[in-house]
C-alpha cells in the first residue's frame, strides 16, 4: 500500500468535515443564534448560510411562529374572600430571537410567573359576580401588562384568554340554587303576564261582544217602533179615510180594557182617567139608534093649568132609556159607579148587532 494514500484520506476527511462545519441550513420559521468564540454574532435566518467553522457555534434554534401556552389553574382571592381557580390561554410570538435568548433565562417561565401575578392584582379587586361577567375586562388587563412587560424579551403577547374560572363547590351550590330561582321568578312573572293578558282580552271581547248585542238591541228596538209607528200611521189614515161607525171605534176601545187585567200576577191595574167620558161617548153612540121611548101620556091638570097662568109652565126632562132599559143621562154623582154596567152592557149590544149584521151575509 502506497504510504501516500494514508495522509490524502485523512486530509480529505478533514476538508469534508471542516465543509460541513461551514455550511448551516436553517428551516422556514426558525432562527439561530450563532456564537463565536461565545460572544453572540449573529441570527441565521431561513435558508443556506455559511458559518465559521470552529470558531462559530449555534447557541439557541428559536421558533418564531405563534405559539399558545396553557398555564395550570391558579388559586386567585377575589375582593369578597373566596378562593377561584383560574387557568389561562397565552398566544405568544418570539419577534426578536436575540433578545428572547439572552434577555432572559427562561421566557416561558417568566411569562407564567408574570400572568399570575397579574390576575391576582386584578381579581383582588373584584368580588366573585363581577369576576364571573368581567372575563373581557380582565383578558384586557392582562394582555396590557404582558404585552408590556414581555417586550423587551423580544416576545409580543397577541392574546390572553381565561379558560376556566371555578369557584368553591358549595359557592357553585348556592349559585345554582340562586338561578333556578331566578328561573322560576322568571316563569311566574311570564306566566301572571300571560294570565293579564288572557283576562284583558277576554274583557276586551267581552265588552265588544256587549257593544254589538246593545247595539244590535237598540237597532231592533228602533226598527221595531218604526214599524209600530207605520202601522198606527196606516191604521189612523184608514180610520179616517173610510169613516169609520162611532161604534166600531167605541167598541175597539172597550175591547181593549179587559187585557188591563189579564195577567194573573197583577196586583193591581191602571183605568184611563177619561174611562167616564168614554163611557158616556160609547152610550150615546149607541143610543142615537136604539127604539124612541114612547111619550108618557100627560096627567090630567097639566095643561089646565097651563091655560089658566096664560103660560104652559117648563115640562120635567123625560130620561131617556137605553137598550138594555137604563138611563141614558146620569148624574155626575152616580156616573162613576154606573160606567162599568153601562160599558157591559154596551159591549154586549155591540156584539149582538154585530152577529146580527153578519148573519144575513152569512145566509146570502
Amino acid at each position: 500500500m502506497d504510504p501516500l494514500v494514508i495522509p490524502i484520506l485523512v486530509a480529505a476527511l478533514v476538508v469534508v468535515f471542516l465543509v460541513a462545519s461551514t455550511v448551516r441550513i436553517v428551516p422556514q420559521a426558525r432562527r439561530y443564534n450563532v456564537e463565536r468564540f461565545g460572544r453572540y454574532r449573529r441570527t441565521l435566518q431561513p435558508g443556506l448560510n455559511l458559518v465559521v467553522p470552529v470558531a462559530d457555534r449555534i447557541n439557541t434554534k428559536l421558533d418564531v411562529r405563534e405559539q399558545v401556552y396553557s398555564s395550570d389553574p391558579r388559586p386567585v382571592i377575589t375582593e369578597d374572600n373566596l378562593v377561584v381557580n383560574i387557568d389561562t390561554v397565552l398566544y405568544y410570538q418570539i419577534t426578536d430571537p436575540r433578545a428572547a435568548a439572552y434577555e432572559v433565562a427562561d421566557y416561558l417561565q417568566a411569562i407564567d410567573q408574570l400572568t399570575v401575578t397579574t390576575l391576582r392584582n386584578v381579581i383582588g379587586s373584584m368580588d366573585l359576580e363581577e369576576t364571573l361577567t368581567s372575563r373581557e375586562e380582565i383578558n384586557s388587563r392582562l394582555r396590557a401588562v404582558l404585552d408590556d412587560a414581555t417586550g423587551k424579551w423580544g416576545i409580543r403577547v397577541n392574546r390572553v384568554e381565561i379558560k376556566a374560572i371555578d369557584p368553591p363547590h358549595t359557592i357553585k351550590e348556592a349559585m345554582e340554587k340562586q338561578m333556578r330561582a331566578e328561573r322560576d321568578k322568571r316563569a311566574a312573572i311570564l306566566h301572571a303576564e300571560g294570565e293579564r293578558q288572557a283576562k284583558i282580552l277576554t274583557a276586551e271581547g267581552t265588552r265588544q261582544k256587549d257593544i254589538l248585542e246593545a247595539q244590535g238591541t237598540q237597532q231592533a228596538m228602533i226598527l221595531r217602533a218604526d214599524g209600530e209607528a207605520k202601522a198606527v200611521e196606516l191604521v189612523f189614515q184608514a180610520v179616517h179615510r173610510n169613516n169609520a161607525d162611532p161604534k166600531v171605534l167605541a167598541y175597539k176601545y172597550l175591547e181593549t180594557l179587559p187585557h188591563l187585567a189579564s195577567s194573573d200576577n197583577n196586583t193591581f191595574w191602571v183605568i184611563p182617567g177619561e174611562l167616564t167620558e168614554a163611557v158616556r161617548t160609547v152610550t150615546r153612540a149607541f143610543g142615537e139608534e136604539s127604539p124612541a121611548a114612547s111619550p108618557e101620556p100627560e096627567r090630567p091638570g097639566e095643561t089646565a093649568a097651563g091655560d089658566g097662568e096664560g103660560t104652559a109652565a117648563p115640562a120635567t126632562p123625560t130620561p131617556q132609556l137605553g137598550p138594555a132599559g137604563r138611563s141614558v143621562s146620569l148624574d155626575a154623582a152616580t156616573a162613576a159607579d154606573e160606567a162599568g154596567k153601562q160599558a157591559a152592557a154596551a159591549v154586549d149590544d155591540a156584539r149582538a148587532e154585530a152577529e146580527a149584521a153578519q148573519s144575513p151575509q152569512t145566509s146570502g
